[in-house]
């Protein structure tokens, strides 16, 4: 298939269901960390639901309606940027990821979403990508600035992870915006 290089420290791929058993393996080395802030790990607990997983966002891809991919460093699947929702039509999409604790601080997840909002602004026509995050994950907002993106504001309590209720941030950049920092 293909590979997009992340500078020197990894590559993105796609993330498709005949790669479920590598990816429950990836869950399993991250379970705790990844499912501090979102329900990903809770969702993929077993072959079966790993492959569930991935065969929903290669429909979605089929419908053009969101996006998956991996990132591997060290030749292992490290962690994932995807596109969870997209609507062409509306020019809208909400961009999130994920990263086991091995291959936190390289900078990877930040590199991976400049290829996919760049990918979707410029190959898609989507004018607003949106980036989710809960209040109290300092690190993906961490990324949401990096990547140039404004706060638009906070959705109280919006987010019920593990019974607990989770004020969400919303994150966002325009075409326009992107286009303007990376200076084209």
């Amino acid at each position: 298939m293909f590979a997009v290089p992340l500078e020197d420290e990894g590559e993105l791929r796609p993330l498709e269901p005949w790669r479920a058993e590598e990816f429950l393996a990836h869950m399993d080395r991250g379970r705790e960390f990844v499912g501090r802030h979102i329900g990903l790990s809770d969702a993929v607990r077993d072959t079966a639901s790993s492959r569930a997983f991935l065969q929903g966002y290669a429909d979605k891809a089929a419908a053009d309606t969101g996006r998956i991919y991996g990132i591997w460093a060290d030749g292992e699947l490290r962690g994932g940027v995807l596109f969870r929702t997209m609507d062409v039509a509306q020019g809208t999409a909400e961009a999130g990821c994920w990263l086991e604790p091995s291959a936190v601080g390289r900078g990877l997840v930040t590199k991976a979403a400049r290829v996919l909002i760049e990918w979707a602004v410029e190959e898609r026509g989507i004018h607003r990508v949106e980036w989710l995050t809960s209040a109290e994950n300092q690190p993906s907002i961490a990324v949401a600035r990096r990547l140039g993106m404004q706060r638009d504001g906070v959705l109280r309590e919006s987010f019920l992870h593990r019974g607990e209720r989770a004020d969400m941030e919303v994150w966002s950049v325009l075409a326009p915006e992107w286009r303007a920092r990376r200076g084209t």
